[in-house]
């Protein structure tokens, strides 16, 4: 058995002219691997192929509940996560938030010529892969929904995996989310439906219209509903949507702004590693 390599490199090389000199081995360089790239390979494997997608129904005239989605992706944003916000352009967003483009902390407004939930949703996926490649720290893509589009459900039903809706206290409104709660759950077995009660004075009032919605969701589904929490419509909120500016910014002591993140940060934690919804 040969010992090592020279054993056998007659074997393995030509014969050479009788008096020649024997080849001599020359050695390479060996490559170390440089620390910081391998740290970023890294990172980019830990990284999800697509943020999570969050589908939001919101009227074209719905200023105040527009003001609380834009004011989440703003508020994700200055967590250190990517918050965007998708919306269709024939819904005229210029009326319900700032323009499109890159906003406050790094959130970001994108304007979709889609017609249809289908083609939001390829929308809402392309951007949500690209936003996946670049953020560091996880991150939510936010799709304005036009209520209107959930009567064809089946058409784009991926794009409602999960969806938020937003409640008041009004029974004629909670009777509005139940029907809207009834189309998402109907349009898959997998969706996933969170509630955001807003207008309640105290937590209990937000908890018994939550409890409400939830039981008879229940009742009549079986399906449950995930909370996130309770938003606070105050005098905050109002002048936020007539300067455009984000209430956590401007009045970032105040309750609204405090419900905002806390909003903000149950998304995030229910986002998890970041697979698309």
């Amino acid at each position: 058995m040969p010992r090592d390599l020279r054993d056998v490199l007659d074997y393995l090389l030509p014969l050479s002219d009788e008096g020649a000199s024997p080849p001599v081995a020359t050695s390479r360089p060996v490559e170390v691997p440089d620390s910081r790239a391998a740290g970023e390979a890294e990172e980019r494997l830990r990284r999800p192929a697509a943020l999570p997608i969050v589908a939001v129904p919101i009227g074209e005239r719905d200023v105040v509940r527009a003001a609380f989605t834009w004011n989440l992706a703003v508020e994700v944003a200055r967590m250190g996560a990517s918050g965007t916000l998708i919306a269709p352009e024939d819904a005229e967003p210029s009326l319900l938030w700032p323009e499109s483009g890159r906003g406050p902390v790094g959130s970001e407004i994108v304007v979709s010529p889609a017609r249809g939930l289908a083609e939001l949703y390829r929308a809402a996926l392309d951007v949500a892969v690209d936003r996946a490649a670049t953020a560091t720290g996880g991150g939510v893509v936010f799709v304005r929904v036009p209520p209107a589009w959930l009567r064809t459900p089946s058409d784009g039903a991926a794009l409602l995996r999960w969806v938020l809706l937003f409640a008041s206290l009004e029974p004629r409104d909670l009777l509005e989310t139940y029907g809207l709660a009834k189309r998402v759950l109907g349009a898959g077995p997998k969706g996933r439906v969170g509630i955001t009660i807003h207008g309640a004075r105290r937590i209990g009032e937000a908890a018994q219209a939550f409890d409400l919605l939830a039981g008879v969701t229940a009742r009549h589904l079986g399906r449950s509903l995930v909370s996130y929490g309770l938003l606070v419509d105050d005098l905050h909120v109002y002048r936020a949507i007539v300067s455009r500016r984000a209430v956590g910014l401007e009045h970032p002591q105040s309750r609204a702004a405090r419900a905002l993140r806390d909003v903000a940060r149950l998304l995030l934690e229910d986002a998890g590693g970041g697979a698309v919804a």
